[in-house]
């Protein structure tokens, strides 16, 4: 047995162990961001954290001795393009007029975008009991949204839409960037929101907004959403994409809409119809069936 075959099953209990993390941070995130909006316009507050991260990361590698430059500059510059500008961008926007929870679910179509386009850029597809896990969280996502019924944050929803399809993206260009160690995943994280962030304050300075209040909550959503919502849980998000399958890793982050959902009924009071609470059992369900058809792919 080769020493890979030996790492391989540590290697993915440990990105599974990250997506269990990020399930919690970013689906609570999507409350955090919604306070922030209160006293920030969306393209001020999407850059300040986008900025944040991208530096704390890149303090840590020159403390470190590290190598410092992207090895891949123009990949890194793609990546950041469709996951911190249009990504982060889009979310923040959304968030403006929508209801947090409504806008994760949203935002997590990404899984579906990914799958869409995996078998043309990555030759991933889906076999045997994945096609049910699939169809079941598309069915979820589709009474979450309930397109049937034209709700007066109509526009926020399709913009929250969009920013799944540039995540959805950013996955497949983040499959095809090597990474050697922690330390390059490191840089690459960091380049990456760095390079996304410039676009971010182009538009904020050119986009007029409401001025930004300074206060407790906005400060303490602002360190929120640098530290463990931005520098350490994008960092976890590309390694989980370099270890599982684009389609795995898409469809697991899942849960985090639905932790979204319940966190914004439980703090801002954005209670759930019928038709939502039976979307995100389908999408638990989708979820649960992920291993099994997985193992038997194996």
């Amino acid at each position: 047995m080769s020493s890979l075959q030996k790492n391989l099953p540590a290697l993915d209990r440990a990105a599974i162990a990250a997506l269990a993390f990020l399930t919690l941070v970013w689906g609570y995130n999507w409350v955090v961001m919604k306070v922030a909006l209160q006293y920030s316009a969306p393209f001020p507050f999407a850059a300040a954290r986008s900025l944040g991260g991208s530096l704390c990361l890149l303090l840590v590698i020159v403390l470190a001795r590290r190598p410092f430059w992207p090895r891949y500059p123009w990949r890194t510059l793609l990546l950041g393009f469709l996951q911190t500008t249009l990504f982060i961008g889009l979310v923040c926007w959304s968030l403006v007029e929508g209801g947090a929870g409504k806008s994760a679910v949203l935002a997590y179509t990404m899984p579906f975008w990914v799958i869409l386009l995996a078998p043309f850029m990555l030759g991933e597809h889906l076999r045997g009991a994945q096609w049910l896990a699939v169809s079941l969280a598309f069915l979820g996502l589709l009474l979450i949204f309930s397109p049937w019924h034209r709700a007066p944050d109509f526009g926020s929803a399709c913009i929250a839409l969009a920013s799944g399809i540039a995540w959805g993206l950013s996955v497949l260009v983040a499959k095809q960037i090597p990474v050697a160690d922690r330390w390059e995943l490191m840089s690459l994280t960091g380049w990456q929101m760095l390079m996304g962030a410039v676009p971010l304050m182009v538009v904020a300075w050119l986009v007029p907004g409401r001025p930004l209040e300074w206060s407790w909550p906005y400060a303490a959503a602002l360190v929120y959403n640098i530290i463990p919502g931005n520098a350490l849980a994008w960092a976890l998000w590309l390694f989980v994409v370099g270890r599982l399958s684009a389609t795995m890793s898409g469809l697991a982050s899942l849960a985090t809409p639905v932790v979204g959902v319940l966190c914004g009924w439980w703090q801002l009071g954005e209670r759930p119809s019928a038709a939502v609470s039976t979307g995100m059992l389908l999408v638990l369900l989708a979820l649960a069936l992920l291993p099994l058809a997985a193992r038997r792919k194996a």
